[in-house]
């Protein structure tokens, strides 16, 4: 018979539902470890009150991902790959793109094609594989991607398609939306929509791409499409996200479950996957058994001479590989 804690334990999974801020503080007062995923500014809460108890965190937060499509991209693998990024779930992962910077070169071909895809998406509350997107979780979220997309055609942005809830499908239903001219005094620039909408913007230079993509208070998720894989991979380096993905939108690095994944900036603490997501949840803890002689004078030898002693072994310790 196996050891007794290898023994699958009773009740390991519980489910408790409610708001992140309702019952969080209450797990926090019996936690020995919090882990958190969803809004940043729950993210926050959560974490002030979890240093009060001095609990350690991980938590991953919000995204307002960007997508980089360079001159040389193969269109019939980026449109795809980012569109497919962009509208799974119905733009409710919190890897998904909703920035998407196209160069020059190729922008007026790329944004051709992926409007035109778009637009033949099929939205449906089917049970099955005939949709291509389906509904938003809730009266709040579709609120809330209304109002980042009414608030941003009211400044000026210009919609290129979408753009509109669809209460004759369901009641939570909006259009998968592409728009351009998006300011920075619009809500959708900077905040985290979380549904299916998305910015596209035209830039010159990658240096440009890398600065834009990098302007913004979160720092999840990221993608690069090219042909030359080393520059993409150049590029996927600078950007200040915790996965960059080259010619992929998100799975690539979702799926390299040995490597770590998680947010940086406002977008979260920790990791999860990889040896950093195991780790995290354990406690290290020093066990140092002393042999030979005791370390500290004793009553044959004068402090001083036990000093001089001490410090010429230890240099001769540092010498000797293996003995630091």
């Amino acid at each position: 018979m196996p050891p007794s804690f290898y023994m699958k334990p009773q009740d390991v999974l519980q489910v408790v539902t409610g708001k992140g801020r309702v019952v969080g503080p209450v797990f926090i007062k019996e936690a020995d470890f919090l882990i958190f995923t969803g809004s940043t500014a729950t993210g926050r809460r959560l974490a002030g009150e979890a240093g009060e108890s001095l609990l350690k965190c991980s938590m991953e937060l919000g995204g307002k991902n960007p997508a980089i499509v360079l001159d040389d991209a193969d269109l019939e693998k980026a449109v795809p790959g980012v569109l497919r990024g962009s509208f799974a779930n119905a733009g409710q992962l919190c890897v998904h793109m909703e920035r998407v910077y196209v160069q020059s070169g190729i922008y007026d071909r790329f944004v051709a094609e992926l409007v035109r895809r778009v637009k033949e998406m099929k939205l449906s509350n089917a049970l099955d594989f005939s949709a291509d997107m389906g509904s938003l979780i809730s009266q709040d979220q579709l609120n809330k991607v209304t109002q980042h997309v009414e608030d941003a055609l009211q400044k000026g942005a210009i919609l290129l398609t979408g753009g509109k809830a669809r209460p004759d499908i369901g009641p939570f239903f909006f259009e998968p939306t592409l728009l351009t001219n998006v300011k920075p005094e619009m809500t959708l620039y900077t905040e985290e929509t979380f549904g299916p909408v998305v910015s596209i913007y035209r830039f010159d230079h990658v240096g440009e791409a890398i600065q834009l993509a990098n302007a913004s208070a979160y720092g999840l998720n990221s993608s690069v499409w090219t042909r030359n894989v080393r520059l993409g991979q150049q590029v996927a380096s600078q950007l200040q996200t915790g996965t960059a993905n080259v010619n992929e939108a998100l799975n690539a690095s979702w799926g390299s479950v040995d490597s770590p994944m998680g947010g940086m900036k406002a977008s979260g603490l920790g990791r999860r996957h990889g040896k950093e997501g195991m780790l995290k949840y354990t406690e290290t803890q020093t066990v140092a058994t002393q042999s030979l002689m005791l370390i500290g004078p004793n009553r044959f030898m004068p402090p001083e001479r036990y000093a001089r002693i001490m410090t010429v072994v230890l240099k001769l310790m540092k010498a000797i590989p293996g003995l630091q």
